[in-house]
C-alpha cells in the first residue's frame, strides 16, 4: 500500500525508510503493511478449487454407481428364488418364505375370515391366501353399497370393544387380537372416485403356525 512523506508529500514506496525528497524517515505503519502483507499464505488457485469440486462429484457418482450395482444384483437373487404359475385370475407364488395363492374365484366363509361377512356384500376380486413358515395370512374383499359409517358400527358390535379403532376421513381400520396367535383386521374404505362410489371391506385372517 503506498504511503506519503509527512512532511514534503512525497510519494513513497513500501520498501523505502526514508524519503528521497528530504530525507524524512517513513512512517512505520507502511512497512509493516508490507511486511504483514507479505507473509500471508497464498489462496488456493481457481484450477485447484474446480479440480477439488470435481473429485468429490467422482467419488458421489461412483458411490451411486456401486449401490445402483448392488440393488440390480439384490433383486436378480430375489427373482431366481421367486417362481410363479398360473395366469389370469388364479396364480400361485412360492417364495423362500412362503407361498402366496391368488384366486379371484374363491370365496371365504365368516370362518375362514375369522369374523362375519358384512350382510348382503358382493366378494371381489383381491382375495387371497399366503401359507408362510411361521404364519399364515387369508384375505377376502367386499363391496356394498352401505355407507362407511354403517359397515363400521357393524364390525365395531362384531369385533367387541377389546377390538382397536382407527377411523379416518375415508378409511377405518379394526383390529382384534382374538388370541395369541390369532388377529382379525378389517379395513373399510369408502372414496367417491373408486369403486363406482361403494364401500370396500377387506378382512384378513392371519394365524401364526406354532413350531411343532
Amino acid at each position: 500500500m503506498a504511503s506519503f512523506c509527512t512532511k514534503c508529500g512525497a510519494a513513497l514506496s513500501p520498501d523505502q525508510q526514508s524519503c528521497m525528497a528530504c530525507g524524512v524517515p517513513a512512517p512505520p505503519g507502511a512497512a509493516v503493511g508490507a511486511s504483514a502483507q507479505s507473509k500471508l499464505p497464498p489462496g488456493p488457485s481457481g484450477a485447484s478449487a474446480v479440480k477439488i469440486v470435481l473429485i468429490v462429484v467422482a467419488v458421489f457418482v461412483g458411490l451411486g454407481v456401486l449401490a445402483a450395482a448392488a440393488f440390480g444384483f439384490m433383486v436378480w437373487r430375489i427373482a431366481r428364488t421367486v417362481h410363479v404359475s398360473g395366469n389370469g385370475d388364479q396364480m400361485t407364488m412360492s417364495t423362500p418364505g412362503g407361498k402366496i395363492d391368488i384366486n379371484a374365484a374363491e370365496t371365504f366363509s365368516a370362518s375362514d375370515l375369522g369374523t362375519d361377512i358384512y350382510p348382503g356384500s358382493q366378494s371381489i376380486k383381491g382375495g387371497m391366501r399366503m401359507k408362510m413358515p411361521t404364519e399364515s395370512l387369508l384375505t377376502g374383499v367386499f363391496l356394498t353399497s352401505d355407507p362407511k359409517v354403517r359397515v363400521v358400527d357393524f364390525y365395531k358390535d362384531k369385533l367387541g370393544s377389546t377390538a382397536s379403532v382407527m377411523d379416518f376421513k375415508d378409511t377405518a381400520i379394526l383390529k382384534l387380537d382374538k388370541a395369541e396367535h390369532e388377529s382379525v383386521t378389517v379395513t373399510v374404505t369408502s372414496k367417491a372416485s373408486q369403486n363406482e362410489g361403494k364401500t370396500r371391506i377387506s378382512i384378513t385372517h392371519a394365524t401364526k403356525i406354532k413350531p411343532s
